[in-house]
């Protein structure tokens, strides 16, 4: 290797190193950060161009081979070209997050560039060296046709750049003008120091002190968007403190190529550099991930403390309006119901058979109002838990038992047969005694009223430490599309209100809700329409 530098200088490389390390990690950072942003692509783009171009404009006249020293030279000239589209790049789409290029962009500009590049590594730009460099000089080639093509690429797209940001900036008002600004100053010094020191210096004053470090003239444009992110806050501050860190690190491993004695320590410092500047691209990566799902997740976690709160607003409000309908329908329900029982006992004197026939009805209908509109408030109670449950020590066989007796008047008037399955034994619980016999009451009306013939079968057991009671009927059934619906507010089957006009899909919904605050589960077996129901509720057994 030392055959083919004329100057090996460690402290050139950390110089460069450093240069091109912090470019390369505030561009994996921003890119990162959000990489379908337009701009924060660009930007990526155009910091992987310019480490290139720094790393290649360093080795450019290192070498002292012919035939490598030109294609070092071409090579240059190549990315260079690369790193002007970048430029201009990043000038036309600052700050946008979204943009469209034109026409114009992709069909004449992008091609001209890759043929402007191609030509580059030809001899239609450098034909042959003229002058291979010593120590303080600078290697010349033999100059071709092409380089005025070369010439019209790369200057002509860093000022166009630089043309079109300036007049953005004009334009613009407000907070976005002093970023185009900070951004246009920052990219105008930084043409500035790669204009003196890489062409007045060498090619007026034979100067080739600072040709190496053409990386470093990007470092002022680096620092005023670094600036601009935290002064404009175009991403977090945390980020940019974790690829400070991972920047610290990186020089500190490259550090180490100062205390290099020989051409293979160099070789193997700088390797270990690169591994370094790779793992904290790869660590930076990983947290901003991190940072971003935490982020998602407080996002998430405020638009559900705010969906959870307008959902409880919307409850109250559904409460309030539910008890205000339900009390003035029973209202209704409990004028006209006196007016029905003053007829019945003579308050308004004797009346007609007939008439008498449809005061009978009405106060049967009004009754119906009545248990409905207490059903529906008991849900809303229960699902508040304002419900309080006096939980006592009872035989829950003698709920069942009473309430057959109460309903099987109904029953039989119905023109069904009831049969009972009551097996012997102990049938404690702890329970409500009111609320356990509503349920009971629920499950057994629900069957006589979707039983046009046949039976109704009422069974108690006791299975080990569970109680169950099974009310079946041969009725309507029950299709497997209504059981996803039977035990839900307001659920019925699709033709339940054919067969029971009256129905309000709140009286399985309220027997769930008791049996769930009993510890109980209920549940509906069927084999299919018109093949009969088997509803099921479960307690736990006490001692």
């Amino acid at each position: 290797m030392t055959n083919l530098f004329l100057n090996n200088a460690n402290y050139n490389i950390l110089i460069v190193g450093i240069a091109v390390g912090s470019i390369l990690l505030l561009g994996f950072t921003i890119y990162f950060n959000n990489r379908e942003s337009v701009t924060n692509r660009a930007f990526f783009y155009y910091c992987l161009a310019v480490a290139l171009w720094g790393i290649s404009n360093f080795f450019e006249y290192q070498f002292t081979e012919n035939t490598i020293a030109l294609w070092a030279l071409r090579t240059h000239l190549f990315i260079s070209v690369w790193y002007s589209l970048t430029f201009f790049r990043l000038c036309y789409v600052f700050p946008n997050n979204q943009f469209k290029f034109p026409k114009w962009y992709k069909y004449y500009v992008i091609p001209f560039i890759v043929i402007t590049s191609l030509v580059t590594l030809t001899p239609l730009v450098f034909i042959r060296l003229a002058h291979l460099a010593t120590v303080g000089q600078v290697t010349r080639a033999e100059i071709g046709p092409g380089m005025a093509l070369f010439g019209l690429a790369a200057f002509g797209l860093l000022i166009a750049g630089l043309i079109v940001l300036s007049v953005r900036a004009m334009k613009v008002k407000g907070i976005e003008r002093k970023q185009l600004w900070l951004v246009f100053w920052g990219m105008l010094l930084t043409a500035c120091l790669t204009l003196v020191f890489n062409l007045v210096l060498p090619v007026g004053f034979q100067n080739v002190t600072y040709i190496p470090f053409a990386a470093l003239f990007v470092l002022p444009f680096v620092f005023l968007v670094s600036y601009t992110i935290y002064r404009h806050k175009l991403f977090d501050i945390k980020i940019m403190a974790i690829a400070f860190v991972a920047f610290v690190l990186t020089i500190f491993s490259l550090s180490n190529v100062i205390y290099a004695t020989g051409p293979s320590q160099i070789v193997l410092n700088t390797s270990f550099f690169l591994l370094v500047l790779l793992g904290s691209i790869i660590l930076i990566q990983s947290i901003l991930r991190e940072i971003k799902q935490r982020e998602r997740l407080e996002i998430l976690t405020g638009q559900l403390e705010e969906a959870n709160e307008n959902l409880t607003e919307l409850i109250k409000q559904r409460e309030s309006l539910v008890h205000l309908i339900t009390h003035k329908v029973k209202g209704s329900f409990t004028r006209s119901k006196y007016i029905f029982a003053g007829l019945l006992d003579g308050t308004f004197g004797e009346i007609s058979a007939d008439v008498k026939k449809y005061a009978e009805q009405g106060l049967e209908s009004d009754n119906a109002g009545i248990n409905t509109v207490d059903l529906v408030l008991n849900v809303a109670n229960m699902q508040k838990g304002v419900v309080k449950y006096d939980m006592k020590k009872m035989d829950f066989k003698d709920i069942v038992l009473s309430s057959l007796s109460e309903k099987e008047v109904a029953i039989t008037k119905k023109g069904l047969q009831l049969e009972k399955d009551i097996k012997d034994g102990d049938f404690s619980i702890m329970g409500d005694t009111f609320w356990l016999k509503e349920a009971v009451n629920n499950l057994i009306e629900n069957s006589i009223k979707y039983t046009k013939q046949g039976k109704i079968i009422v069974g108690l057991e006791k299975n080990n430490d569970k109680i169950k009671l099974s009310v079946k009927d041969t009725g309507i059934g029950i299709t497997e599309e209504d059981k996803k619906n039977l035990f839900t507010e307001g659920g019925r089957g699709k033709d339940s209100v054919k067969v029971n006009v009256d129905s309000t899909g709140y009286g399985l919904y309220t027997v769930k809700l008791i049996a769930e605050a009993h510890k109980g589960r209920v549940w509906a077996e069927s084999a299919g329409p018109d093949k009969g129901s088997a509803f099921y509720l479960e307690l736990p057994a006490t001692q």
